[in-house]
């Protein structure tokens, strides 16, 4: 159900003719990415600044309806801001840092997201989906008038894939009959269920959870904090099992109801049923409702996120539950991983195989992800009474006991993976570095001047000197910080007195030392290349 007026399904990008459909012979790029929703366009955004040709297929001509996904995290506004338009994204979005659980009328503790200040961005921004989608295109509009070579290709629909061990054919339906291209590379963000997955055959394991969801997104005015509210068996125990609330921009509020699994999804849908429910929860507010669904959730991924040359992104190679906001967040880190090497390899720049560590990567994040994911489905939904008694003992002791918190799972939120393993680090050879910073962990944000760390590291590799001088290497620049401020000696230097930092373009740790040799430095970068192992 949705009213009009909420709709942010624009046409952004309406069907034109190509001139690729009167070709007499297929027309080629380097990368073509299947699907346009926010996976997609962040990967072909990425692709194109690194002047990676790039089109993306879709078989809509803008972003889709409702509010969808609406928590957006720290680390995906980080991705953001290297894109371009991170700003708009805070700017429309409803910051949020505190979250409460609650156990019946009682709260049970309250937790901050991002304790510590001098980060650029808070820790969530509530944005509903379509807007976020909108500030993707809008940025890429931007780089195509700047020159970017890439282009987006509304109401052109996949009919057919052939792929080839040097790249792939690609049949396309549009308003006007088909036309065919050929690519290097497929990138399919083309969904959960996934058009190219299942063509290619290729399987989805998991499992589904029973239970039912119930989403109400209502315009209101409510003098509410701005928070992620959770409640176990809410006091209005009638609109269902747990509930949840959060608030989005133009005054709506996003409500979930845990309605369970046996029940008629026509009958939950009517408005009086809706109504009925949030009338228990707020019963003093006057509410419109805009938008409603009712869904049910399954956590899949993949045995591979690539097959030859076409390459799975997003939630084509991975579905997680709900709780923790976890999927678009997992999706926006999958293209953050993938575009830097896909380039690299596609300007020879790097063997194929660092493709490789995409797939190795993402898939150990993914079941990380999958198993946060299912902690809290089965906190949330206890399948046993046994189990139920185990949930609710846990919430009455963490009212007065530290200790039993962090049992509590009301959804472990999204946060980046960090790569301890991967094939890319050199072993760390800080002494006394500070574990947050770590090879293979994400680079922590921090104050520097007039800006932020994370807002100086670019698009490439970078030589993060502290304390001291660094060599000059081919393709690697070189941020020097003589006087580090407070929070850079905390998160990069520990009892450390100087260092030196190899961080990747998509911003976590390739390498660190105390101090190193332009040999040292060079074989770090090798590796974090995959030449070592070409």
């Amino acid at each position: 159900m949705l009213d009009d007026r909420y709709s942010l399904a624009h046409r952004l990008y309406p069907y034109e003719r190509s001139a690729d459909q009167d070709a007499e012979t297929a027309a080629h790029y380097p990368a073509v990415v299947v699907g346009g929703g926010p996976i997609g366009m962040a990967t072909a955004l990425d692709l194109a600044l690194k002047g990676i040709r790039t089109v993306v297929l879709d078989d809509h001509e803008g972003v889709g309806e409702g509010s969808r996904a609406i928590c957006f995290a720290k680390r995906t506004l980080e991705i953001c801001d290297r894109l371009g338009c991170g700003d708009d994204m805070v700017e429309k979005g409803v910051v949020w840092n505190l979250g409460k659980v609650f156990h019946g009328e009682d709260m049970v503790f309250e937790f901050n997201l991002l304790p510590e200040g001098g980060h650029r961005r808070p820790a969530f921004i509530n944005l509903q989906q379509p807007y976020f989608e909108k500030f993707l295109v809008e940025r890429i509009r931007q780089a195509q008038a700047e020159g970017a070579p890439i282009e987006i290709r509304g109401k052109n629909r996949l009919d057919r894939l052939d792929t080839q061990d040097d790249g792939a054919r690609l049949d396309v339906l549009t308003p006007d009959g088909p036309y065919t291209i050929t690519a290097d590379w497929v990138l399919a963000c083309d969904g959960a269920s996934s058009p190219i997955r299942n063509a290619l055959g290729l399987g989805f394991e998991g499992k589904a959870f029973e239970d039912s969801f119930l989403i109400a997104d209502v315009r209101m005015k409510a003098d509410l904090p701005v928070e992620r509210r959770f409640w176990f068996e809410p006091p209005f125990r009638q609109a269902g099992d747990s509930a949840l609330l959060h608030k989005q921009p133009d005054d709506i509020w996003r409500i979930d109801f845990q309605i369970g699994w046996d029940v008629d999804r026509k009958e939950e849908m009517k408005e009086e049923r809706v109504r009925a429910r949030i009338d228990q929860m707020l019963p003093d507010a006057e509410y419109e409702i805009v938008w409603t669904s009712i869904y049910t959730f399954q956590c899949r991924r993949m045995n591979s996120f690539r097959h030859g040359r076409v390459l799975f992104v997003g939630d084509s190679a991975h579905q997680v539950s709900p709780f923790g906001a976890r999927g678009a967040n997992g999706g926006m880190q999958d293209a953050d991983n993938l575009a830097w090497k896909l380039a690299m390899v596609m300007k020879g720049d790097a063997p194929e195989t660092l493709i490789d560590s995409y797939d190795a990567e993402r898939c150990h994040a993914t079941d990380e992800n999958i198993r946060n994911s299912t902690l809290a489905t089965d906190f949330i939904t206890p399948k046993s009474e046994i189990s139920r008694i185990f949930r609710n003992a846990v919430l009455h002791l963490s009212r007065r006991n530290d200790f039993a918190r962090p049992f509590v799972n009301s959804g472990r939120l999204s946060a980046p993976s960090i790569y301890d393993w991967s094939p890319l680090n050199t072993p760390d050879e800080l002494s006394g570095g500070p574990a947050a910073a770590r090879p293979g962990a994400p680079c922590p944000d921090a104050p520097l001047e007039d800006d932020f760390l994370l807002g100086k590291l670019g698009n490439g590799f970078t030589l993060l000197a502290i304390g001291q001088d660094a060599p000059d290497i081919a393709g690697v620049r070189v941020l020097r910080i003589d006087t580090p401020p407070a929070e850079i000696v905390d998160r990069y230097l520990g009892s450390a007195t100087r260092a030196l930092y190899l961080i990747r373009p998509d911003q976590h740790v390739a390498a660190r030392w105390e101090t190193a040799t332009t040999p040292q430095i060079e074989q770090a970068l090798d590796r974090a290349t995959g030449k070592d192992s070409a």
